[in-house]
């Protein structure tokens, strides 16, 4: 089998690459703000914020319980039938958020919950509210916490993101396609798709774990899996 390579493929494929980059960043940061509230609300919301407990909860279960790709195909096909529609790029977007939020809301959630319970009775106890004290004290500590069981949550949404594809988003994946169809070197196409996904992990991953060394609180971590 002759392997036949061009460099006519790479502009193509680096804009498809920005593509991804910019829906992994947005979603990523969105779904982490959404994924914080929704966390707060499941470690903390009882009482009178018991019905927000309860959305918040079926939200998570719903959104990791059903698979991405009826996500992002309920939101573009699905959506425009109610009289809501969205460009593919959007419908991509909010997909992903979507998902990773209720993702991102368990890593939290694990990290809010790791924290000594000490911390927030001697928040309270220096005359802090609830809310001050997960704000300045509990927080701070969980988002160090989270960093390693949250760069999983990247480096999924890194190949995740290709299922956007699907509905004519043309990152570094639907790019691909186009290129392979118009050339019929498939084999060879995704053979270098495949190593840009790979170098943009290994580059995250390194990220990552300088991130994490410059965290890292001596004597405190997450527990690790029974």
């Amino acid at each position: 089998m002759n392997l036949v390579f061009s460099w006519d493929w790479l502009p193509r494929l680096a804009q498809g690459l920005l593509l991804t980059l910019e829906l992994t960043g947005l979603s990523m940061a969105l779904g982490a703000f959404f994924g914080v509230v929704l966390a707060i609300l499941r470690v903390y919301g009882r009482g009178p914020f018991y019905p927000l407990y309860l959305l918040a909860s079926a939200y998570v279960h719903f959104f990791r319980g059903t698979p991405l790709l009826v996500q992002v195909m309920a939101i573009y096909y699905g959506l425009p039938t109610l009289g809501v529609r969205f460009t593919p790029f959007i419908s991509g977007l909010l997909a992903l958020t979507l998902n990773t939020a209720a993702y991102q809301a368990e890593y939290f959630r694990g990290a809010i919950q790791s924290v000594r319970a000490g911390q927030m009775q001697a928040a309270l106890a220096l005359g802090l509210t609830r809310l001050q004290a997960i704000r300045y004290v509990i927080l701070p500590q969980a988002l160090r916490l989270v960093i390693p069981p949250w760069s999983n949550e990247l480096i999924y949404m890194v190949k995740g993101s290709a299922v956007v594809y699907l509905i004519g988003v043309l990152e570094l994946m639907g790019q691909a396609k186009n290129i392979a169809a118009r050339t019929f070197r498939n084999f060879e196409v995704y053979l270098v798709v495949a190593m840009f996904y790979l170098a943009l992990i290994l580059i995250f991953t390194l990220i990552l774990r300088w991130m994490e060394k410059r965290t890292r609180i001596p004597g405190l971590g997450m527990p690790g899996r029974a």
